[in-house]
């Protein structure tokens, strides 16, 4: 519901700039990515999954109304970073349950399933913010509009924590030694070199992969009407989610990396093309493309982390990525967002494209000494 707004929000509404945006979505994601291998590790030591999802998916459902009452920028660089605490104390804890649902023939096509599902809240959310705008009859100025969305997502939100509470949990007894929740994941040389030098690829990468909110500030500037900016969002995660379970499954047959790699590929394609693009066709195939280079990757990744990292550390192994990758996402965002208000857009976007084809040459490169 939020995400396809946010930006205009804080542009239009609380009068932030493309540099300020960067900021807001760097540091968050950052939060986010500073406490994944903490909470995977702890997960991991105290076999404990459950909790961390729960604690996850609540503070990011009362972070939501906080947005709609800012009244300057890093009001909402607050609320953001809130929600984003939430998603890092979740997402290895609840990744790795999604591992251990399934057999290991299967572990691609389950990340898949899950991306779909995930997805396509994603894809509902835009439908039920134009669902709203229609029925209340308001403008994309109108300040008031966009302040209620915020409100009517804490409704979903606090639905998705109710819905924890169901979750099935299989009882594990602790891991003693694993004392130190960083214990784990500081023992470097006792990696899977396959998994470094995917980690080295991936971080690359993400130094380029700003936030998707400028993907959304390039369509709205470029003169893409909101509600037409929206259903381009709407129609990526449609895209991503129909995609996933296929592409997911596919890595279980043919191996992760040439999904990896040819993702990698055609996200540089795609941010080379976003700094060029002025007319609507284009960017509705652009967004439809992403949604390809997303099926092809997110999930897969994940999955391709279970298979190199031994099963005691599965929580831990993710977290590591998800901190490693969130951290240099601020980065991203930051330096996205300077270049777009210092060079232009062309320039920004260029940049991303570069990196993201710099790190698939890594990856491709990369003798694996196993069948990922």
């Amino acid at each position: 519901m939020l995400y396809p707004i946010t930006p205009i929000f804080l542009t239009l509404v609380l009068g932030a700039s493309p540099f300020q945006v960067g900021v807001i979505e760097g540091l968050a994601e950052g939060v986010a990515s500073l406490l994944k291998v903490y909470s995977g590790a702890l997960s991991d030591r105290f076999r404990q999954r459950k909790i961390f999802i729960l604690a996850g998916y609540f503070l990011a459902a009362v972070a939501k109304p906080w947005v709609g009452q800012a009244t300057s920028w890093w009001h909402v660089l607050l609320a953001r970073s809130t929600d984003r605490l939430g998603k890092g104390i979740r997402s290895a804890p609840r990744d790795a349950l999604l591992s251990e649902s399934v057999s290991a023939e299967y572990r691609g096509a389950a990340f898949g399933w899950h991306r779909m599902m995930d997805t396509l809240g994603a894809a509902l959310g835009p439908l039920l913010t134009l669902m709203l705008l229609y029925f209340f009859q308001k403008t994309s100025q109108d300040i008031n509009f966009f302040r209620s969305i915020y409100f009517y997502a804490f409704i979903p939100g606090l639905l998705a924590v109710l819905v924890v509470l169901w979750v099935h949990e299989p009882d594990r007894q602790p891991i003693v030694a694993a004392a130190d929740p960083f214990q784990q994941s500081s023992k470097w040389m006792t990696l899977n070199p396959s998994f470094k030098v995917f980690l080295f690829s991936w971080t690359l990468f993400s130094l380029a992969n700003s936030s998707d909110v400028f993907l959304i500030l390039k369509a709205q500037q470029s003169g893409v009407s909101l509600q037409s900016t929206i259903l381009m969002y709407v129609f990526y995660n449609l895209v991503y989610s129909l995609l996933s379970p296929y592409l997911g499954g596919l890595s279980d047959r043919i191996g992760r990396r040439p999904l990896l790699v040819g993702g990698l590929f055609v996200f540089a394609l795609i941010y080379l093309s976003f700094g060029w693009a002025d007319q609507i066709w284009q960017f509705w195939v652009l967004f439809a493309t992403y949604g390809l280079y997303m099926a092809a990757t997110d999930g897969v990744s994940k999955a391709y982390i279970v298979d190199l990292i031994p099963a005691e550390q599965k929580a831990t192994g993710l977290g590591l990525f998800g901190t490693v990758v969130g951290v240099s996402t601020i980065f991203a965002s930051t330096m996205t967002g300077y270049l777009w208000s210092h060079f232009g857009v062309v320039a920004c976007f260029s940049w991303s494209a570069t990196l993201a084809a710099l790190a698939a040459v890594v990856l491709l490169l990369k003798r694996s000494n196993n069948c990922c």
